[in-house]
């Protein structure tokens, strides 16, 4: 799927999301944190949101990322192939994230491999679904993930596990780029 079809679709069921729940732009600005002129113009597709306005909206949703993005493709399948698998970009923050895992909004578990490039720095205010459990395992690189307050630096095959209850932050310390495989289950 290009990414100005993926936009449309994202933005139409954001739009769709807001209003079954009977949601101003102002009442969902107020509850996640996001401009109420941001949320319009990821609705109308005018622009891709970032992956921190991703999350918050993620937040307010009670989904993860991977299942709002699963929500705008096509039918569930029971595989999928590694040219098949869907990536999404946040550019300005050097993040790139594909879904590994068949998409299925009804499955607790997903597998997301992320990069972020040299000096990326993700920080997300909070867990889009609180209590998510999450195992980050990098690949190639440096990366540092911040949980509470505790900064753990992990290098190439060092896996992290955690709950996710408040803010975390993933950064890339490194001169190459961090590529890791994040492993999210729900609660």
């Amino acid at each position: 799927m290009r990414d100005a079809e993926l936009d449309l679709r994202l933005g139409a069921r954001l739009a769709e999301l807001r209003a079954a729940r009977g949601w101003s732009l102002g009442e969902l600005a107020e509850r996640s944190g996001v401009s109420r002129s941001t949320l319009s113009r990821a609705e109308r597709a005018e622009t891709s949101p970032t992956a921190v306005v991703l999350n918050r909206l993620c937040a307010v949703y009670g989904r993860t990322m991977s299942q709002l993005l699963s929500e705008v493709e096509a039918e569930p399948v029971p595989v999928v192939r590694a040219a098949d698998q869907r990536s999404w970009e946040d550019r300005a923050a050097g993040f790139v994230r594909r879904s590994v895992s068949p998409p299925h909004a009804g499955l607790r578990g997903e597998l997301v491999e992320a990069r972020l490039d040299p000096g990326a720095d993700l920080a997300y205010d909070r867990p889009p679904v609180p209590g998510l459990e999450q195992h980050v395992w990098v690949l190639e690189g440096e990366l540092e993930v911040t949980v509470r307050d505790v900064t753990h630096a992990l290098g190439t095959g060092d896996c992290l596990r955690l709950r996710v209850w408040g803010a975390t932050r993933f950064r890339c310390p490194g001169r190459r780029p961090a590529r890791y495989l994040l492993a999210v289950v729900l609660p």
